[in-house]
């Protein structure tokens, strides 16, 4: 029997905290001024489908993903921490490295067969199986005080696993996420010298200058009129003659492509913070309909090639200072981040 995607349920055994193996430095670790901006203060859900090994000897998943988690909380032991505010009235994060873990959870899917997982493509349905919450960590902007990292993996008959994870933005990117569980992966195989990169944290390198002086306008963070209907993390399918202007001609439409820093910035290798700026595009409607997409195309490479700067970098960290770390306004606002070269399809 084949369960359908909308109608499965899980049998989940309460979370359990996974800390590191072996002991930890106690300390405080500051956040750099690009992590801790608050349009970046909410979980991350990710999810990993497995189909299960041909032949040989069958490991219990849970087992050796709990086991590479605790191995990999040692040289990563921040994720084991909790976020807090400094007592400064400026909102600034900092980890608190208790060592007191990421909360995994344990689960048995069994009715849910491994042909149906290998075609499945986001939005999941029923993600909420797949997934835990705790601490109303699902929710944005709840952060502090709560686990940085949540684990679930779900066992199936067939013998694959899906792995699905939510982890806190403000402490890695997308690329800084792809190393972690790159790193749990080469534990539980055994690798040896894993991790075979180590992290760095060194979130120094993309704080504010002393004193800030932003040197671009930065448009992403401009204060912007609410709008009245919701269209936020919506799912829509375009046929070819669907997508045109649909606002007022003089409205202002904004476009955010999401740009990695790491290279700009020669990064050390490892570094796994959030190194990325978010460079906006703001063209009225009734430009956008008056010309051509070419017109379109040519200003979204403009915004993105002054964002190749590190001189744009700076800028950014000591505006989101200046102004008390604001989020990009969401109103006639598309932001698109593509995770093509994060390191998820390395992921084993």
């Amino acid at each position: 029997m084949t369960t359908t995607l909308t109608s499965f349920a899980v049998r989940r055994r309460d979370p359990e905290l996974v800390g590191p193996v072996s002991p930890t430095p106690r300390e405080t670790k500051r956040l750099s001024d690009i992590d801790d901006q608050i349009g970046l203060r909410w979980h991350m859900p990710l999810v990993f489908f497995y189909r299960g090994g041909g032949g040989g000897v069958r490991h219990d998943p849970v087992r050796v993903v709990r086991r590479a988690l605790g191995e990999a909380l040692v040289p990563y032991y921040p994720l084991a921490g909790r976020l807090r505010e400094l007592e400064e009235g400026n909102k600034k994060l900092v980890v608190d490295c208790t060592g007191e873990g990421v909360a995994d959870a344990d689960v048995r899917l069994p009715e849910f067969e491994a042909a149906v997982a290998g075609l499945l493509r986001p939005p999941f349905p029923r993600m909420d199986q797949l997934l835990f919450d705790a601490d109303g960590c699902s929710s944005d902007g709840v952060v502090l005080g709560s686990a940085l990292l949540l684990v679930q993996v779900t066992r199936l008959l067939c013998g694959g696993f899906v792995l699905a994870l939510r982890l806190n933005h403000t402490v890695c990117d997308a690329a800084g996420i792809a190393q972690f569980v790159s790193a749990v992966g080469e534990l539980a195989r055994g690798i040896p010298a894993a991790p075979t990169v180590a992290p760095v944290w060194c979130r120094e390198l993309l704080d504010a200058r002393s004193p800030p002086r932003p040197s671009f306008r930065h448009p992403e963070y401009d204060a912007f009129p609410p709008e009245e209907e919701d269209m936020i993390m919506r799912t829509f399918t375009f046929r070819p003659a669907d997508p045109r202007p649909s606002r007022p001609l003089g409205d202002t439409t904004r476009l955010i492509v999401v740009a990695g820093v790491r290279e700009v910035l020669r990064l050390p290798a490892g570094y796994y913070g959030n190194a990325c700026v978010f460079p906006a595009a703001v063209p009225s409607a009734g430009a956008l309909r008056r010309g051509s997409l070419g017109d379109a195309v040519v200003l979204v490479q403009r915004v993105k090639k002054a964002a190749a700067s590190a001189e744009y970098v700076r800028s950014s960290a000591d505006l989101l200072v200046l102004r008390g770390r604001p989020r990009p306004p969401l109103a006639n606002l598309l932001l698109v981040s593509d995770n093509r070269r994060a390191g998820y399809n390395r992921v084993d």
